[in-house]
């Protein structure tokens, strides 16, 4: 009889610490460099309200992300920076073509030290090194490389560039004066010291319009969670947020 006992609180054990588990939820947001702040205050806000569940946040170059999802790194959330790599994760089948929607929408510029003048793109071959997103996994250094080819000035610039791992990291570079100047989005921008500013728009005629999608992965559909996170960041209140950030949202 003490056998049986035992095995029924056992038993009942495990469903307890299985019931409590299934509570506490869990899911993974791969998310654009560029959407730090603007996320992290998101999500923040999101476990206020449901605060059973825990995010994990992943952020990078949007190409650097797809390709980890790619080879099996958990997401349930992406948000790129570009349709194109949303467009290469449903090209895999790893996301779920109908949940893709729009996040928001940015703009490029043109950031060095604030004693420097330039007027536009034709005065960059002026320039010694400039910083660039990758353009094989870095929108930012995507939009800005097409900008460049646009108006003729690859040759002028090519040996000018400085490759970054993602926009964060131009940007940085840029306030360190370790280059004369560098391609990030204007959000980016707006958390910049008094050393280092905007020194141009690029203008949007020269590139595609920037857009950040955002969309569930495979393994996200299945999550309560993740969809009701989803949810929440096309409402109201997150566009709030994002505009708060210098995102724009239409």
């Amino acid at each position: 009889m003490r056998r049986f006992a035992k095995q029924f609180i056992l038993a009942f054990c495990l469903v307890i610490l299985t019931a409590s588990l299934s509570l506490a939820g869990e899911l993974t947001l791969a998310a654009a460099a560029s959407l730090r702040e603007a996320v992290n205050e998101l999500s923040d806000a999101f476990i206020r309200k449901h605060p059973d569940v825990k995010i994990i946040k992943n952020y990078g170059a949007s190409g650097t992300l797809a390709r980890q999802i790619e080879g099996g790194a958990p997401a349930d959330i992406v948000i790129s920076a570009n349709l194109e790599w949303v467009n290469y994760l449903k090209e895999k089948k790893l996301v779920e073509p109908s949940t893709i929607d729009t996040f928001a929408f940015n703009s490029l510029v043109f950031v060095g030290t604030a004693s420097r003048k330039l007027t536009g793109m034709k005065d960059l071959p002026k320039l010694g090194k400039i910083a660039i997103g990758s353009p094989k996994s870095v929108p930012a250094g995507e939009y800005a490389v097409k900008a460049i080819k646009k108006l003729g000035l690859e040759k002028e610039l090519a040996a000018k560039l400085v490759i970054a791992k993602d926009v964060r990291e131009a940007m940085k570079y840029a306030e360190l004066g370790e280059v004369d100047g560098a391609f990030v989005y204007r959000t980016d921008a707006l958390l910049l010291g008094k050393r280092t500013k905007i020194l141009f728009n690029v203008p949007e005629g020269l590139h595609d319009r920037i857009i950040y999608p955002m969309v569930l992965t495979s393994a996200g559909t299945r999550k309560k969670d993740a969809r009701e996170f989803l949810e929440f960041l096309r409402s109201a209140g997150a566009k709030n947020v994002l505009a708060r950030y210098g995102f724009l949202t239409r």
